[in-house]
C-alpha cells in the first residue's frame, strides 16, 4: 500500500482593517513605512459613502473565500459597533472564520503596527493583551514647555 501524505499548510495570519471611507487604506499607507515587508498581509475594508452594507459585505466575503480556512485573522476597526466591523462579523460569522480571529475596535497606529509585527509568532489570546495595552499606552497628553522648544525648531 503506497501511503499519500497530505500537503502542510503553512499558517497565515492576515490583518484586517476596517473603517468607514479611507481611514484603514491610509492606515496601511502608513504601516507600510514602518513594516514594508509585512504589508501584503494587511488587508483593507473601508465602507465608501453611498455604499450599501449588503455590498461592503460581500467585498469582503470575495477576499474571504479566497483563504483557507485555518487562516487566522486580526480585525481591526475604527469604531466597535460600527457598521462596517459589524458586517465583517457576520461574514466571518457564516463563514465560520470567528474562532480563528481577534476583533478589536478603535484602532490607533501603535495597535495596528504591533498587531502586523507580532500576528505570526503570537497566540490571539496574548496579542489582545499587547496590543490593546500598546494601543492604551500610545495615547497621553504631550506637555510641551516653553524650554523644549528653540529658535531653531521654529
Amino acid at each position: 500500500m503506497k501511503w499519500k501524505c497530505q500537503e502542510r499548510r503553512e499558517e497565515m495570519t492576515y490583518l484586517v482593517l476596517v473603517s468607514h471611507g479611507d481611514f484603514a487604506r491610509g492606515l496601511k499607507n502608513s504601516l507600510g513605512m514602518f513594516a514594508s515587508e509585512e504589508i501584503e498581509k494587511v488587508r483593507v475594508f473601508g465602507l465608501q459613502p453611498g455604499e450599501s452594507t449588503d455590498n461592503f459585505g460581500k467585498r469582503f466575503l470575495c477576499e474571504v473565500e479566497k483563504l483557507p480556512q485555518e487562516t487566522r485573522l486580526i480585525v481591526l476597526a475604527d469604531i466597535v459597533g460600527g457598521s462596517p466591523l459589524a458586517t465583517i462579523c457576520k461574514v466571518l460569522d457564516k463563514q465560520k472564520m470567528l474562532e480563528n480571529s481577534l476583533i478589536v475596535g478603535g484602532v490607533n497606529f501603535p495597535m495596528a503596527l504591533n498587531a502586523l509585527l507580532l500576528k505570526e509568532t503570537s497566540e490571539l489570546s496574548d496579542l489582545k493583551k499587547m496590543i490593546v495595552a500598546d494601543a492604551c499606552y500610545g495615547i497621553r497628553e504631550l506637555t510641551v514647555t516653553e524650554d523644549d522648544v528653540t529658535e531653531e525648531d521654529i
